[in-house]
């Protein structure tokens, strides 16, 4: 995973957590909820990088 990918999957987590803070301590549950799904989609983003990661150690062992 590229250093661009991991921080920019973690300025999306930290905006989810801030949105979703917010949400609750103003009882706005769609802002909760957009939040929850902004650190959900975070999420999804780093482990898709971390399979394109593996699959690259695995080629890169292969044709070594």
């Amino acid at each position: 995973m590229g250093l661009g990918d991991k921080i920019s999957n973690k300025a999306e987590d930290l905006k989810g957590q801030g949105k979703e803070a917010t949400g609750k301590a103003t009882g706005n549950e769609d802002l909760e909820a957009e939040g929850k799904g902004d650190q959900a989609s975070a999420s999804i983003k780093d482990g898709v990088e971390k399979v394109k990661d593996a699959a690259s150690d695995i080629k890169d062992g292969l044709t070594k």
